[in-house]
């Protein structure tokens, strides 16, 4: 219950709480209260009224994590109206934490300027994404965090604690990459490049071909991914071609983008997914059309254009990540048990590829990485599957995304993270009393 005498109520920030489920339906949570906080002394409030009860405060972004991250019984606090631009130095930009990766084109396009890199989905918060390890593909870059140079959180005990180059620098790898454990992210400065086009290339190949040429497609492409169709023998590639801004674009038209990434992609698709869920044996032709229904086009566009799709089918995502040699026998590893168990799977495995970094919990931290993400329909039960290839992935030193399903403990992932401890012994100094603490920290983190 809120305390009607906090100021907070009166101002309208605080709230009783209500249900609240993420965006995959793989989560859900009761919140004692909400808070919405439009600037950043209502967040130090906020902190102060929920440590003063005895509560714990999550930060909320998009609800994009398909795990239980951002879930709370204490107080849930909604920072989405802290956006937008806050300043531009060059090409460092500093962001509002509650800022939507859609809002950026139009926020950046006026500087001429853009992210390096980009994942396939911008429905997340700038500080959601950089927090979980949402990441892109390509061999050259890194995950989203990697373009932090610095932010700002408020800290447990109320402080502003501003984390740069030159303020508090050694905490930049743990700061970036926090999974909201240290503090609530209220700004963050991204070092952007200068805006410029992709060349995408998409078209289905065998997967033989693609597995075995799996080194030199990602150290030849700038952008370079795959997806497994289960039950096929072909995988529709993506091939994106980093080009100036004022070279010559062709981008898809209005109805090909329309039939291609809302008629078919999703509305078809959704047709699909539940069809195969009423009829099972139907998937495996289901997918060997799908292969070349929604494959082979090739466009030119700026590049948040190219590097994100729109997604309205429901799913929920388990991803690993483990050093980028060993993708090509992990992916044999999964089409094996797919067909020994008598699996019907319906949607694509997609692989992708990053660099190594420095960052103390990113799942690229200190090696070149391959990434496997395997989904699940969201009326589909996926806990048999989705262990099965969580099995494969540990054999291979394998780190699951902070942000998606999985099934490790802090026992078992401390040996892969060489900085683990360090992030934890941070943790108890800046949060001692765990005011940010909630299940699935305590799992992954310790107590």
């Amino acid at each position: 219950m809120t305390d009607v005498r906090s100021p907070l109520v009166r101002a309208g920030v605080l709230e009783p709480g209500g249900r609240w489920r993420n965006w995959g339906r793989s989560e859900s949570s009761h919140p004692a209260a909400v808070a919405r906080a439009t600037e950043v002394e209502e967040v130090v409030e906020t902190i102060a009224y929920a440590r003063d009860r005895g509560l714990t405060v999550k930060p909320i972004g998009a609800g994009h994590s398909f795990t239980a991250i951002a879930a709370t019984d204490g107080v849930q606090l909604d920072i989405s109206a802290i956006d937008g631009v806050l300043g531009v130095e060059g090409n460092l930009v500093t962001l509002g934490a509650g800022t939507n990766l859609y809002q950026l084109p139009a926020l950046l396009e006026p500087h001429g300027l853009a992210l390096a890199n980009m994942g396939d989905i911008d429905r997340q918060t700038v500080a959601g994404a950089t927090s979980t390890g949402t990441h892109g593909t390509g061999s050259a870059f890194g995950g989203l965090a990697t373009q932090l140079r610095a932010v700002t959180l408020v800290t447990a005990d109320g402080g502003i604690l501003r984390v740069s180059p030159t303020e508090n620098a050694e905490l930049l790898p743990a700061a970036v990459l926090g999974l909201g454990a240290l503090g609530v992210l209220v700004d963050m400065t991204f070092e952007c490049v200068p805006a410029y086009l992709l060349h995408a290339l998409e078209q289905p190949e065998p997967i033989e071909e693609v597995l075995a040429g799996w080194t030199e497609r990602i150290a030849s492409a700038d952008h370079f991914e795959f997806y497994v169709w289960p039950h096929t023998d072909t995988v529709l590639t993506k091939t994106n071609t980093r080009l100036p801004f004022d070279a010559p674009r062709e981008p898809l038209g209005a109805f090909k983008k329309w039939f291609d990434d809302d008629f078919m992609a999703n509305g078809v698709y959704r047709a699909t997914l539940n069809l195969g869920r009423l009829v099972p044996p139907l998937i495996p032709p289901i997918n060997r059309l799908s292969v070349n229904l929604t494959g082979n086009r090739q466009f030119t566009d700026a590049s948040p254009r190219v590097f994100t799709t729109k997604r309205t089918v429901r799913f929920q995502e388990m991803e690993y990540a483990l050093p980028v040699e060993h993708v090509p026998a992990a992916i044999e590893r999964i089409r094996a048990l797919i067909t020994e168990k008598g699996w019907r799977i319906s949607f694509p495995i997609e692989v992708r590829a990053s660099a190594a970094d420095d960052l103390w919990l990113s799942t690229a931290s200190g090696r070149a990485t391959g990434y496997i993400a395997v989904h699940r329909y969201f009326r589909d039960n996926p806990t048999e599957y989705f262990a099965g290839i969580e099995a494969i992935m540990r054999e291979y030193d394998g780190r699951p995304h902070w942000g998606k399903m999985h099934n490790r403990t802090a026992a078992d992932l401390a040996p892969t993270y060489p900085h683990f401890d360090d992030f934890v012994a941070l943790r108890d100094r800046l949060d001692p009393d765990r005011v940010f603490a909630n299940d699935y920290l305590t799992r992954v983190l310790g107590a």
